[in-house]
């Protein structure tokens, strides 16, 4: 049987991290599937965890006035889904809905920023991954908003 740590080694988000961090990660870690169609966490919601994703894809949205809730982004297997559980004060800036199954790797935030509190030398390796993670966001939502307000030609 895979265990969760055998998912965790294989996700490309943690490739690289020594083996004795994912295996003290994978201590606040637990299997997460999802249908499709599910809402996992709600703009402005408690950020409490991150998703490593397996197989599947999720929308990432925002609220647009005037727009309502547009996707910024889709992600699929092998992103990582989530950042707001790292910086307070740990409210999502995205909903996240399916669509379809996804097989993810919840991973408990206080749990994890507990870890990196400890081991100031996993701290710095998850962070600096989680901020390029924030940049590509950033990025894929103004491209998504460019195209949004762009005038009509």
């Amino acid at each position: 049987m895979i265990t969760t740590y055998d998912l965790m080694v294989a996700h490309p988000f943690l490739a690289g991290l020594p083996a004795e961090h994912v295996e003290r990660l994978s201590r606040w870690a637990r299997r997460a599937p999802f249908r499709a169609g599910t809402r996992i966490f709600e703009e402005n919601g408690r950020a409490q965890r991150f998703y490593l994703v397996r197989d599947g894809s999720v929308d990432l949205r925002t609220k647009v006035p005037g727009h309502g809730e547009v996707v910024v982004e889709t992600i699929g297997p092998g992103s990582v889904l989530g950042w707001s559980w790292l910086f307070p004060p740990y409210r999502w800036h995205f909903s996240a809905v399916t669509t379809d199954p996804v097989l993810s790797i919840a991973l408990d935030g206080a749990g994890v920023r507990g870890l990196c509190a400890e081991d100031p030398e996993l701290g710095y390796e998850l962070t600096t991954r989680f901020m390029a993670v924030v940049v590509e966001r950033m990025q894929a939502t103004r491209l998504r908003l460019l195209d949004l307000y762009q005038a009509p030609a």
